[in-house]
């Protein structure tokens, strides 16, 4: 299999493997319901390392949009590796040698250790899609073959991000980005799930051959391809063959209607039929300024999506994503946001109800608000989990998101709350420091961390009774005598205290005097503290 090279490649390699274990410290939490929304600021090479112990192997869908690399540095989020909190990573783990880098170079080094934890954060049957365009695409996919493996490639999607492309190009004009697809085990995935695909001649809402009928559809369960906010006037509209009538007004407005749609026309269907199929999760989608309605039903088995997203599959550009944002904040506060549609339409590939879906550069939090919007339209109950280094994670990233769950826009602009909640957190203090634990974090956040080295899997809700037992993994019963106040020491007593029998015991203690013989005799394992807590 062909590799890439570059300089600086052997210092990050296993770089993960060296990036400390920070607390993840909660700063407040937003909105009503469950909890399990993060929203992080900090480095995303320390945070992911943090998500580890909770989320390895449980993330089904990852969505990332990391810096294209473009050298253009007038952006709110720098679309380079030049910023000055890259630029001490890469002195740290490189050395000198990163005066000689490149900007590819340089990518590559960012980008190598991030990959390889989002791919341990990926469930067996999950996916990543991996935003990017011209600059790295070639880079990216020798890399992610690397990381991944060839064998988990899925595909190549082109998304088609505009449709009024710059002139400033003499050889071409840019209509495209391109979506990299890897799964962590390509033969896990279940089949990709596209759009319903419905023949408008078939289309039993309509039919040319029925009598007319009024009905009306519900401003919160239609939707349209068109892409420009406009005013319908009462009037006709439709098709020569079929012919539907406006009865009222309707604006249109960042995507969404803001009045009810009434339509007389020759309707197969009663009120009643169609208030039954939207009460199902139906969606009625009005295609272009025709008003000639179709409908996409939840229970049908939809086609295996296109290689090309465009308008075709419901999907906006680039242009849509800056007015949405535009209309959230009241002001222009972001270049070039991803419109929600888009990554509402990749998480629905492979992604149920319950999923969690994380975004590690999450820049105006456009991930969370497709997560919210899928919430909303079908009741379920995905999570996501957004990842910021930027100083904008709280007041752009965050303040989305806020508007996104409460509603935003006032008047006839004003667009109705997804509801929600979320969890701000910060990258706290290393839990080891010095090689020592570190006497400020958490004993709960211990025990998860040493849990995880020992098992990989999270720490279990519950434990047998005992104050230092951990949990019990493929017949070992880990157990954590810690007191940071004083000395603890594995003893008779302690062992005596232990009621539940376990094929074979594993204690963590600051000293031990117990014989080696009885240890042995009885499938103990020492292990000092902190000698021997592992990093990982």
């Amino acid at each position: 299999m062909p590799s890439l090279t570059w300089i600086g490649k052997d210092a990050v390699l296993n770089h993960h493997l060296d990036v400390p274990y920070r607390v993840l410290e909660k700063k407040y939490d937003f909105g009503d319901g469950e909890p399990g929304n993060k929203i992080i600021h900090g480095d995303n090479l320390e945070a992911l390392k943090s998500l580890l112990p909770e989320y390895e192997g449980r993330v089904k869908c990852i969505y990332i949009d990391p810096p294209y690399n473009t050298g253009n540095e007038n952006w709110v989020y720098n679309d380079n590796v030049n910023s000055p909190k890259i630029k001490k990573w890469l002195g740290q783990v490189v050395g000198k040698e990163s005066e000689d880098l490149t900007r590819h170079d340089k990518w590559l080094c960012m980008m190598y250790p991030r990959l390889k934890l989002l791919q341990k954060l990926l469930s067996n049957d999950g996916a990543i899609f991996i935003s990017i365009d011209d600059n790295e695409q070639a880079n990216l996919k020798l890399v992610c073959d690397e990381i991944f493996g060839a064998g988990n490639f899925v595909e190549i999607f082109s998304w088609r991000k505009t449709y009024t492309p710059s002139n400033l190009s003499h050889t071409s004009k840019k209509c495209v980005e391109y979506i990299f697809c890897y799964a962590k085990r390509k033969s896990n995935l279940t089949r990709f799930r596209g759009l319903l695909k419905t023949n408008e001649a078939d289309n039993p809402l309509l039919k040319s051959n029925n009598q007319y009928k009024t009905l009306l559809f519900p401003r919160d369960k239609i939707e349209s391809t068109l892409k420009e906010d406009c005013l319908f006037a009462a009037g006709d509209y439709g098709t020569k063959v079929n012919v539907v009538r406006l009865k009222k007004d309707v604006e249109f407005r960042n995507g969404h209607f803001l009045q009810d749609v009434e339509l007389e026309g020759k309707f197969i269907w009663t009120q009643e039929m169609l208030d039954s199929e939207l009460a199902k999760n139906t969606r009625i989608i009005f295609k272009g300024k025709s008003f000639a309605p179709r409908y996409d039903r939840t229970e049908y088995n939809p086609e295996v999506p296109r290689n090309l997203i465009d308008d075709e599959d419901f999907v906006g550009t680039t242009e849509e994503g800056g007015k949405i944002l535009q209309a959230i904040f009241g002001e222009k506060v972001f270049d070039y946001p991803k419109v929600p549609s888009l990554i509402e339409y990749l998480i629905n590939f492979l992604c149920d109800k319950s999923s969690i879906i994380l975004d590690s550069f999450a820049g105006s939090g456009t991930t969370a608000h497709a997560v919210l919007n899928l919430n909303k339209q079908d009741g379920g109950n995905r999570k996501f989990i957004l990842v910021e280094m930027e100083d904008y994670a709280e007041t752009i990233t965050a303040e989305r998101v806020r508007r996104v769950i409460g509603g935003y826009g006032e008047g006839k602009n004003a667009v109705e709350g997804t509801g929600g909640s979320f969890s701000y957190y910060e990258l706290g203090p290393e839990l080891l420091k010095d090689g020592f634990i570190n006497e400020d974090v958490p004993e709960q956040t211990i025990r998860e961390y040493l849990y995880y080295t020992e098992t990989n899997h999270a720490l279990p809700r519950s434990n047998n009774g005992h104050p230092a037992h951990l949990g019990n993994f493929e017949g070992v019963a880990y157990y954590f005598l810690y007191n940071k106040d004083e000395t603890t020491t594995l003893d008779a007593t302690f062992l005596a205290s232990i009621s539940e029998k376990a094929d074979r015991y594993v204690i963590y203690a600051d000293n031990c005097i117990m014989p080696q013989k009885f240890l042995f005799d009885h499938d103990i394992t020492f292990k000092k503290i902190p000698r021997d807590i592992r990093r990982f």
